[in-house]
C-alpha cells in the first residue's frame, strides 16, 4: 500500500480503477474489504478507495482516545489529499459508524453511504452482545491477544472458529493475524469509542445522502436491531439483504454484496 501523511499521522492507503470514487472503511479486520474491492461490478466502474484507520496495519498507532469523529476526520483529510472531492463512502460495522459520522460531519462531500451492518452498540441487544464477547475481553485484558481474538470472532461472526479461521484464510489471507496485531487498538480503543458514540434519531435524521442498508440474513440480533433502527430514522435508506450470510457477509459472498452495492450507486450517481 501506499502511504500519506494525513492529520500528523501516516496513513495506509491504495487505489483501484477508475470512475466514481468509493471510499471504504473497515473495521477490526484492516484488510476485511479486499474480497468486495476485487469483484468487477465495483472495480470495473469505479475508482475505489481503501485505507488502514488509525492504529490499524501499518498506519499510525495513537494513544487513546480515538473517536469516530477522529476516525470521520481522518477520512476527510485523506480525501483532500488525494484530491477526491465528493465521493460513495462503504464501511462494515464499526467502519459504518464511521462512514455515518461523515455523511453527518461532511454532507456536502458524501455522495453515497453504504452501510454493511453497522454496529450501534446503543440498541437493545447491544447488552446482550457484550455479555457474549465478555470471554474475550477477559482474555484480552489477561494479555492473551491471540486467544481474545479467537473468542471475539465466532461472537461477530456467527461461525465456530475454525470455520470463521478457514473463510479469512481463503478470502483475505494473513487477517487472522493481522487482527492479533491490532488487537490493542480494536479492544482498547475501537470498541470503547464504539460504546461512546451517540447516534440516536435526530443524528440518523441528519444525514442527507441516501443510505444502502445491508444485512446479512443470518446475522446476529444486534444488526438486525441496528438495520430496523436505520430504516426507522434515515430519511433516504434503502435495504438490501444478503442470503446466507451473516456478519462477515461482505466477505462471504462478495459477488452478490458488490451486485447491490453497484445497482445502488448507479441509482445515485454523483454527477446527478
Amino acid at each position: 500500500m501506499d502511504t500519506v501523511t494525513v492529520n500528523g499521522i501516516q496513513m495506509e492507503y491504495e487505489i483501484r480503477g477508475s470512475g466514481e470514487p468509493v471510499l471504504f472503511i473497515s473495521p477490526v479486520l484492516a484488510d476485511g474489504f479486499l474480497p468486495l474491492v476485487a469483484e468487477p461490478a465495483l472495480a470495473e466502474r469505479h475508482q475505489l478507495i481503501r485505507y488502514h484507520k488509525r492504529g490499524w496495519g501499518g498506519s499510525t498507532h495513537t494513544p487513546a482516545p480515538v473517536t469516530i469523529a477522529d476516525h470521520a476526520a481522518d477520512a476527510i483529510a485523506l480525501l483532500d489529499r488525494l484530491g477526491v472531492g465528493r465521493v460513495h463512502v462503504a464501511g462494515h460495522s464499526s467502519g459504518a459508524a464511521v462512514a455515518a459520522q461523515l455523511a453527518q460531519d461532511h454532507s456536502d462531500r458524501v455522495a453515497t453511504v453504504a452501510l454493511l451492518e453497522l454496529s450501534l452498540l446503543s440498541v437493545p441487544a447491544g447488552a446482550a452482545f457484550f455479555e457474549q464477547a465478555a470471554p474475550a475481553f477477559e482474555a484480552y485484558a489477561d494479555g492473551d491477544a491471540e486467544r481474545a481474538v479467537r473468542l471475539f470472532m465466532p461472537v461477530v461472526s456467527g461461525m465456530d472458529w475454525d470455520h470463521c479461521r478457514t473463510l479469512l484464510d481463503e478470502r483475505v489471507p494473513g487477517s487472522g493475524a493481522q487482527a492479533v496485531k491490532d488487537a490493542d487498538t480494536f479492544f482498547g480503543i475501537e470498541l470503547p469509542s464504539l460504546a461512546e458514540w451517540r447516534f440516536g434519531p435526530d443524528q440518523a435524521a441528519a444525514i442527507r445522502p441516501p443510505v444502502l442498508s445491508v444485512l446479512g440474513s443470518d446475522t446476529r440480533p444486534l444488526w438486525v436491531e441496528a438495520a430496523e433502527f436505520l430504516r426507522s430514522n434515515v430519511p433516504d435508506v434503502e435495504e438490501y439483504v444478503a442470503e446466507g450470510v451473516g456478519h462477515l457477509l461482505h466477505i462471504e459472498q462478495s459477488r452478490p454484496v458488490a451486485a447491490a452495492m453497484a445497482r445502488f450507486l448507479g441509482r445515485h450517481p454523483i454527477a446527478s
